[in-house]
C-alpha cells in the first residue's frame, strides 16, 4: 500500500511539471545591504635626524607634525574617511642611511607619500628614490635650495623656506653701497647653499665680499676660521649654522663685536639663541619665532597648546613640521582621500596652505613654498633665559621669491 501512494505522489509531482504548474519551494532570505567597507588608511613615511647632530631639529619636527595632524583633523587623525598612518625612520643625519630607510619606506611598507627629512645631505640622497617610485615628497625642514633648483623632480614639494629665501631676507637687512661683508657657514650642502645665493644678491646692493669661511660641519673649534675673518676687518659677518655644535661661544670669547663687526644671522632656535646674549641688539631674520608672526588662528593655537603639553613655546622646526602638516592635510581634502600620485600633484600644485607664520603657497613651476620672514632684533626680556627676536617688519614672500633654476623642460 504504501508503494502505491509513494508512486501516485511521484506520478502527480511530474503532472504539474509537465503541466507547467510551479512547484513551491522555501523562498530565500534576500540579501541585507551590504556592510560598509572601511577604507585603508593613508600611510605617511616621515624621515627625520631623531638621532646624530641634528637629532634637535628632527624630533622638534616630529612634535609639530604630530601637533598639525591632530589640529587640522580636529582630534580624529582621518581625511576624507580615511585614518591617517605616520611611519617613522631615523635617518641619523647620515645621507646612506637616509637612503636606505626610504627605500624601507617606499619599498617594504608602500607608503602613500613621505615627509622630512631634516637635513639637506639626507634630502639629497632621498630625492631620486621618489621619482624611481613616483611618489610625493613634502620636504621639511631641508633647505638647501638645490632641492628645489639643481636637484629638483616633478615629485618633490618644499613647505619649508629654502636658503636663497634666507640669502635675499640677510641681503635685503645688511647689505649696502660700500658694506663690506665676511660670511661663516659650514662646508655642507646647507652651508654652501645658503651663501651662494647671498653673494649676488649682496652684491648687487653694492656691498663687497671680503672673506668667505666654510669650517667642517663637525668643527668644534672654530678660532682659525674666526681670527682670519677678524683680520680681514669686515663690517658684518654673515653666519649661517645648524646643529648644536654652533659657532656663537668662540664669536663672544674672540670678541669680533669689540673688533668693530657687526654680527648678523638667522636667528637660530631657543637653544643656540641662550648662547647670544653678547649680541643683543643684533640685527637679523628669523623663519620662525613663537610672537613673532602676526597673531593667526594656526600659532595661537599651537604656542597655547605646546605651552600647556610641555611646559615651553614652540621652536622654528615645531613650526616647520606643522606646516608640512597642513599642506598634507590640505591636499588630501582637495583630492577627497586620494593618495594617487598624480592626483596629488594636481591638487598640491599652486596650492595655499596655512601655517604657523600665515598662508603659503606652492609655486608651480619648482614647488617652492611661498612664505614670508621676519626682520627682528635682538633683545633682552625680563624673565625670558635667551635674547628674544623682535619683530621690526615682516618681509613679504613676493620680495623673497628666489629665482627659479629648475629648466623648463623639467617642469612637467
Amino acid at each position: 500500500m504504501r508503494r502505491k501512494l509513494l508512486l501516485i505522489s511521484v506520478l502527480l509531482i511530474m503532472s504539474l511539471a509537465g503541466t507547467g504548474c510551479p512547484v513551491r519551494t522555501t523562498p530565500q532570505q534576500a540579501p541585507g545591504p551590504a556592510a560598509k567597507q572601511e577604507l585603508p588608511p593613508i600611510r605617511i613615511g616621515a624621515l627625520a635626524s631623531l638621532s646624530g647632530v641634528l637629532e634637535d631639529y628632527g624630533k622638534q619636527m616630529r612634535r609639530g607634525f604630530e601637533l598639525g595632524l591632530e589640529y587640522l583633523t580636529d582630534g580624529t587623525q582621518e581625511v576624507a574617511g580615511r585614518k591617517i598612518e605616520v611611519i617613522w625612520e631615523d635617518t641619523t643625519t647620515v645621507p646612506d642611511v637616509a637612503r636606505e630607510r626610504a627605500t624601507k619606506l617606499l619599498d617594504q611598507d608602500k607608503v602613500d607619500l613621505l615627509v622630512g627629512p631634516t637635513s639637506s645631505s639626507d634630502a639629497l640622497a632621498i630625492l631620486p628614490l621618489v621619482e624611481e617610485f613616483e611618489r610625493v615628497i613634502i620636504v621639511e625642514p631641508a633647505a638647501a635650495d638645490v632641492i628645489t633648483g639643481k636637484f629638483w623632480n616633478r615629485y618633490v614639494f618644499r613647505t619649508g623656506r629654502n636658503t636663497a629665501q634666507d640669502a635675499i631676507a640677510m641681503a635685503d637687512i645688511i647689505a649696502a653701497p660700500g658694506a663690506k661683508i665676511a660670511t661663516l657657514a659650514p662646508d655642507t650642502a646647507f652651508g654652501r647653499a645658503g651663501i651662494t645665493p647671498f653673494i649676488p644678491a649682496a652684491m648687487a646692493r653694492g656691498a663687497s665680499i671680503v672673506i668667505q669661511e666654510f669650517p667642517p660641519a663637525t668643527a668644534t673649534d672654530f678660532s682659525p676660521y674666526l681670527l682670519r675673518i677678524r683680520e680681514a676687518k669686515p663690517d658684518y659677518l654673515f653666519v649661517v649654522w645648524a646643529g648644536a655644535n654652533n659657532p656663537w661661544r668662540q664669536i663672544m670669547e674672540l670678541d669680533l663685536k669689540g673688533a668693530g663687526i657687526t654680527i648678523s644671522t638667522g636667528a637660530p632656535e631657543i637653544a643656540a639663541l641662550r648662547m647670544m646674549r653678547d649680541v643683543v641688539g643684533m640685527h637679523g631674520f628669523t623663519v620662525y619665532y613663537h610672537s613673532a608672526p602676526p597673531s593667526n588662528p594656526m600659532n595661537d593655537w599651537l604656542v597655547a597648546e605646546h605651552k600647556k603639553r610641555f611646559g615651553l613655546p614652540p621652536d622654528i622646526f615645531v613650526s616647520g613640521g606643522m606646516a608640512a602638516a597642513s599642506a598634507i592635510v590640505t591636499a588630501l581634502e582637495k583630492t577627497g582621500g586620494s593618495t594617487d600620485t598624480e592626483t596629488l600633484i594636481a591638487a598640491l600644485r599652486g596650492m595655499e596652505f596655512d601655517s604657523p607664520t600665515g598662508k603659503r603657497w606652492f609655486r608651480e613651476e619648482d614647488h617652492q613654498a611661498m612664505q614670508p620672514l621676519f626682520e627682528i632684533t635682538l633683545q633682552e626680556v625680563a624673565g625670558v633665559d635667551h635674547p628674544v627676536p623682535t619683530l621690526v617688519r615682516v618681509i613679504s614672500a613676493e620680495r623673497l621669491a628666489p629665482p627659479v633654476t629648475v629648466p623648463k623642460d623639467a617642469r612637467r
